[in-house]
């Protein structure tokens, strides 16, 4: 059974963010016109998000962008939401990860629901924080895609060259078979999203095109 994991869609990755990789909102548009086609083709749809509450030197006022960055996807803050012109409809979970690490891979993730930031819940109307959206003893990503059966995996979005890159080699290791929608991801760097399927291949990971795509 097959899962699609859509990574890091979100605000501060598209045009106007604060970490934003140019390409972004068109991709979340043309995942959207995938998913209205495709959805019925998985088990499984779920969405990937940095949750950043304090990722140490993840963050930098002078970053390099290769391992710091400047301030993004702050957890609870409208960059941190997915993007407008992704369709959720469809999205059966969501993974929030790197609240308090670099936090590339979606399956450093745990199940979570950032819809709850700002609710006042329970007798006394007590706010939820961001750090509360993920619940202890939260399942990852992994062990949730187990629960379901899920044995392949398909993956799209942002960035192609960091974290969908780290999301499709993890899920490697932990022996999936992968593929990854070419067309339905974005990168950093040209140089190094050209490096970066080439890295996959060679980790039996497949890449293909939308044109070449059977679902």
């Amino acid at each position: 059974m097959e899962a699609l994991i859509i990574v890091d869609v979100q605000t501060d990755f598209c045009e106007g963010g604060s970490l934003a990789v140019e390409g972004g909102a068109e991709v979340a548009a043309r995942i959207s016109e995938f998913l209205e086609d495709a959805h019925a083709e998985y088990e499984a749809i779920v969405t990937t998000q940095d949750w950043h509450i304090d990722p140490g030197r993840h963050f930098s006022d002078s970053p390099n962008f290769e391992t710091t960055w400047p301030v993004h996807c702050v957890a609870g803050s409208p960059g941190a939401e997915l993007h407008e012109d992704l369709d959720t409809d469809h999205v059966d979970a969501r993974f929030l990860k790197g609240m308090f690490s670099d936090g590339y891979s979606g399956f450093e993730g745990q199940l979570g629901d950032p819809e709850r930031v700002g609710i006042l819940e329970g007798e006394k109307g007590i706010r939820v924080e961001p750090s509360d959206v993920v619940p202890s003893g939260s399942p990852e990503l992994d062990t949730w895609l187990r629960d379901r059966g899920i044995d392949s995996v398909t993956i799209v979005g942002i960035a192609t060259d960091h974290c969908v890159r780290a999301t499709a080699l993890d899920a490697t290791e932990n022996d999936y078979r992968v593929r990854v929608i070419s067309d339905l991801t974005v990168g950093v760097n040209e140089d190094r999203v050209a490096e970066t399927f080439d890295e996959l291949r060679e980790a039996d990971i497949e890449v293909v095109t939308l044109d070449e795509l059977e679902l």
